[in-house]
């Protein structure tokens, strides 16, 4: 006859007679997530870095407004009795979107050209106010927002390579034929010419606008090696629609 008690249960019971789960279950009987999943680091990272990219995006707009406007300090000059002034401000336009691209260098002009119509006297000559709308000035007005588009466009589509050749040609392309295709037909309208003789008269800035695409080409060019990442490189469309057909 055995007098010692029974040896206790290896299960480890609890007060109610129910084995403790030796995969150590809460009180609920629910597993703790046994595969130690941290939570998403990179997710309290993105608002302050979209922040710190619209910041910058805000900076860079409001330096090239800035330099447009400052282009103009030197003055205007009138030649052969013209309606529209020869001016370096179409420089500043055409920087803008050869280093800022096509949507923040739009919106650099745009801001420009708000000031101006707000009464800020940023045009060449201490011009401003919106009786420059109504002058045979703002053709060319709205040709700088069409050129800036069309330089971004294409500076994307030639990064990161940006070869001189192709650069010349599509700068040449924005900030002289768009540029000059929104402006000559406002000045034929307001001055009454005829419209051959008002494209006629704006030949008298190409030669000052062909310097100046020469000089956008190679400070971008100079920019876009430092600092690579101002605009993202994007394929041709028909590069892209060449892709699409092939894997057809």
């Amino acid at each position: 006859m055995t007098t010692d008690s029974a040896p206790a249960s290896t299960t480890g019971t609890d007060s109610t007679g129910t084995g403790a789960d030796a995969t150590g279950t809460d009180s609920t009987g629910t597993a703790p997530d046994s595969t130690g999943t941290a939570p998403d680091s990179t997710a309290p990272d993105r608002a302050p870095r979209r922040r710190r990219g619209t910041a910058t995006d805000l900076a860079q707009i409001a330096v090239f407004a800035a330099l447009i406007a400052a282009l103009g300090l030197p003055g205007s000059l009138y030649l052969g009795g013209g309606a529209v002034p020869i001016t370096f401000q179409t420089l500043g336009v055409m920087l803008a979107g050869a280093i800022l691209g096509a949507r923040k260098g739009f919106l650099s002009v745009l801001l420009l050209i708000a000031l101006v119509a707000a009464g800020l006297p940023l045009l060449s000559g201490g011009r401003g106010g919106l009786g420059v709308f109504l002058s045979p000035t703002a053709g060319y007005l709205v040709g700088w927002l069409l050129g800036v588009v069309v330089i971004g466009w294409a500076t994307a589509r030639l990064l990161p390579r940006y070869r001189l050749l192709p650069a010349l040609l599509w700068t040449a392309l924005g900030g002289i034929v768009a540029i000059y295709l929104a402006g000559v037909p406002v000045v034929a309208w307001t001055t009454d010419l005829p419209i051959g003789a008002a494209a006629a008269g704006s030949l008298i800035f190409l030669p000052g606008d062909l310097a100046k695409v020469v000089l956008t080409v190679l400070v971008a060019k100079g920019v876009h090696r430092a600092w690579p990442g101002l605009i993202t490189p994007r394929p041709w469309p028909w590069s892209r629609t060449a892709e699409v057909a092939s894997g057809a």
